[in-house]
This record gives structure tokens, C-alpha cells and sequence, in this order.
């Protein structure tokens, strides 16, 4: 408002000649200071700006808006985080806006095309808010929700005539947009797969298997992570990897679940014993500022139970001979990639592919859980939603004719 009394003030045949409002305001004795506070307040603001950017994409990835990636926690407050992935594109995407509108003064209608799209978001959030969490009346909402948006679309139709010789910038923008589109859709694709059975109901062929010495043994120890909280539950795509082609035999087949808790430094485990010495089902608790090492862990929890003699391995030690004393563990990480078998529409194949190309680009699960890459046996699932039924394979019949020599 200052700045706009002091426009107003110059008269109808001055013009501004490159004076900027802002300083302009101010006494020739205040300018140096005045300079140093807007400094110090574009650093403090950026400052939220990046805090919020690593905010906004750690809750995108609880939502499954964004691919995994790697979070780090460098305080004991749990909303406090730091996201290098981000930090790079945000240093990227400094750079390159500077070289694109390469002056401030380029820069001012993208800056408020973005601060007003963030008013309109921030009136639905509130209005959605207001009248589905607090039940306020509707009619009350609509009013407060018809002012903000008539204030709002001003601003928004100001600035979008001015960005007009500047639009390339939308760009990145909608890159962000398609990666949490691509991620969320696709996942509600690839999730409508995803079963969890009753282990019990497996409890009969797994001992089976163990004991079937004329199957070659795959591992003493064989170790699957599941997403399982409950104790008697694994994915069906596990139960279908220890069985299917050539069946994994082991002598204890444990399931190892990983619950991320609210404080800081929990790192507990519980042991559930489906069938002693053989289907173990094991609960980790890691603190969310804890990078997990599930390995670690896991033998760590071996040799509890050993020294505990709660496994009969006390009887013949952890290592898989005589020869060796090192435990024979193999981990194996299931993933999916998407079949040739399968016939989408133009949206689900665009949808799908864009999906796995951006989980390749994510962390991988080695090591996000932590796991050695030499005991981890990575396996390959086709994920089949929508296999071809409609094709025509017709076989040729050769002539056959006998030569007389």
C-alpha cells in the first residue's frame, strides 16, 4: 500500500525510469539497512521454501504421490528432515530460471503466477476443510469461498497476461505434476494386485519343502520382507516365490516386517514362532531417524535366539557346515516389471510404463532396508493386469513330396 500511495504521488506525466517502488519508499538514510533486512528476508524465505519442498515431497511419498527416496532425519524432532534429491533439484531449478528469465524483473509474473495458484489451492483445501472436517454450513462456505476466489482469480488473471513471453517455465512445474500423477494412479493399478494370504494355510507344504532332501537347498536361512503388520500374513507373491518353478528349500524361512515408530531411536524386534525352528515371523521397530540395516539386525536377532537356545541351531552353531562358521543367508527382494503379455489402454500403458521407469530412478530396496547386495537374491515377477486374449496364430501345413533318386 505504501508503494502504491508513493506511485500514486508522482504525477500523471512521471514515470518510474527504472526507480523501484520499494526503495523508493524509503529515506536516503535507510536504504543501506534497508537493503541488508530485504536480503536477510529473501534468504529467511527461501529458507521456507526449501523446508517446505522437503515436507511436501516426504508426505507425498507417505500418500504414494512419489517414488521412494532418501530421507534424512538430522534432529530428534520427527519434522525436521533433509531430502539430497531434492536439494539438487531445487539447485538445478535455481540455475536454470536464472539463466531463463536472466533479470528479477522477468522473474516477478511467474513468481506471482505461482503465489496465486497457491492462494486458489490454499481457498478448495479450506473450503473442503470447513465443510467435511469442521461441518460448518454450506451455505456460509460457499460465501467465504466466493470472496476468497473473486480476490484470488484477479490476481490470477493479472499475472497470467503477463506471463505470456514466459510460459517455459510452466514446465517444470508440470513435471511435478505428472510424477505424482504418474506414481499415484499407477500404483492404485499395480495395488489392485497385491494379496495378502494366511500363512497357516501354508504352514504344511513349507515343512515339507524343508524336509524334501531331494530338492537341492537354496539357503540355510531364506529371509523375505513383507509388508505384512499382521503375524499370521505375507504377500501371495511370497508364498508364490518359494514355490513356484523350482521351489526354494531352506531350513528356517523367516518373515521380516519393518515398522517405522514416531520416536526417534526405537529399535525393538518380537519373534513369533508359526513353527518352531522353521516359520519364524519377526517385527522390527526402527525410529524414524534411524537409517535401517536390516541385516544387521537380523543376525543380531540370530544370535539372541541362539545364545537363548530358543532355535535348536545352539545344537550345530549358525554356520551353514563344518567347514564354515558364517551363516548362509540369502535375501530375497521381489520385484515386478511389467509383461509383455499385457494389452492396456493408451492412458494405463503410458500410466504403467512411466511408473516402473520412475522406480528405477527411485532407491532401491537393498538399500533402503539395508542389505548386502552378496546375500541378496533380487527376483524378477511379471506383472500381468491385463493379459492378450485376442490374437490369431495359424499354423502352416507344408506340402510334403517324396524325390525318387
Amino acid at each position: 500500500m505504501g508503494q502504491a500511495a508513493w506511485v500514486m504521488n508522482l504525477g500523471k506525466n512521471q514515470v518510474l525510469n527504472g526507480r523501484n517502488p520499494f526503495f523508493e519508499v524509503m529515506p536516503d538514510w535507510f536504504l543501506l539497512p534497508g537493503i541488508i533486512i530485504a536480503t536477510a528476508a529473501t534468504i529467511i524465505a527461501s529458507q521456507a521454501m526449501i523446508s517446505g519442498s522437503y515436507t511436501l515431497i516426504s508426505e507425498a511419498m507417505n500418500l504414494n504421490f512419489w517414488p521412494r527416496i532418501a530421507v534424512r532425519q538430522p534432529t530428534d524432532l520427527k519434522g525436521q528432515i533433509y531430502i539430497p534429491s531434492v536439494n539438487n533439484i531445487l539447485w538445478i531449478g535455481c540455475i536454470l530460471m536464472i539463466l531463463y528469465f536472466q533479470s528479477s524483473t522477468h522473474m516477478e509474473a511467474a513468481y506471482g503466477f505461482s503465489i496465486t495458484i497457491t492462494m486458489l489451492m490454499t481457498t478448495f483445501l479450506l473450503s473442503h476443510y470447513l465443510l467435511y472436517k469442521l461441518k460448518w454450513n454450506k451455505y456460509l462456505v460457499f460465501l467465504l469461498f466466493v470472496i476468497f476466489l473473486l480476490i484470488e482469480s484477479s490476481f490470477f488473471i493479472a499475472n497470467v497476461a503477463k506471463i505470456k513471453e514466459r510460459w517455459m517455465f510452466l514446465f517444470f512445474e508440470l513435471f511435478i505434476f505428472a510424477t505424482m500423477y504418474v506414481w499415484y494412479y499407477a500404483r492404485k493399478i499395480n495395488n489392485r494386485f497385491t494379496r495378502f494370504v494366511d500363512l497357516g494355510k501354508y504352514v504344511d507344504p513349507i515343512k515339507e519343502l524343508s524336509h524334501d532332501e531331494s530338492i537341492p537347498k537354496f539357503s540355510t536361512h531364506l529371509i523375505y520382507l513383507t509388508k505384512a503388520n499382521a503375524r499370521h500374513e505375507v504377500e501371495d507373491k511370497i508364498i508364490k516365490s518359494i514355490f513356484s518353478k523350482t521351489p526354494k528349500r531352506a531350513d528356517v524361512y523367516w518373515f521380516v516386517h519393518i515398522n517405522r515408530t514416531e520416536e526417534p531411536f526405537t529399535l525393538t524386534y518380537n519373534v513369533h514362532e508359526l513353527v518352531d525352528d522353521t516359520i519364524i515371523k519377526v517385527n522390527i521397530n526402527v525410529g524414524f531417524r534411524i537409517q535401517p540395516k536390516t541385516e544387521l539386525y537380523f543376525k543380531h536377532i540370530i544370535h539372541d535366539l541362539v545364545a537363548n537356545q530358543e532355535l535348536n541351531l545352539h545344537l550345530r552353531g549358525v554356520g551353514t557346515n563344518k567347514y564354515s562358521s558364517e551363516p548362509d543367508f540369502k535375501f530375497v527382494v521381489i520385484k515386478k516389471f511389467l509383461s509383455v503379455e499385457n494389452e492396456f489402454s493408451v492412458r494405463e500403458g503410458i500410466l504403467l510404463n512411466s511408473y516402473f521407469f520412475l522406480d528405477r530412478l527411485g532407491q532401491s530396496d537393498e538399500k533402503a532396508f539395508g542389505l548386502d547386495k552378496s546375500d541378496v537374491v533380487l527376483e524378477q515377477v511379471p506383472l500381468i493386469l491385463q493379459p492378450i486374449t485376442r490374437f490369431q496364430l495359424k499354423r502352416e501345413h507344408e506340402n510334403h513330396t517324396s524325390h525318387v533318386v
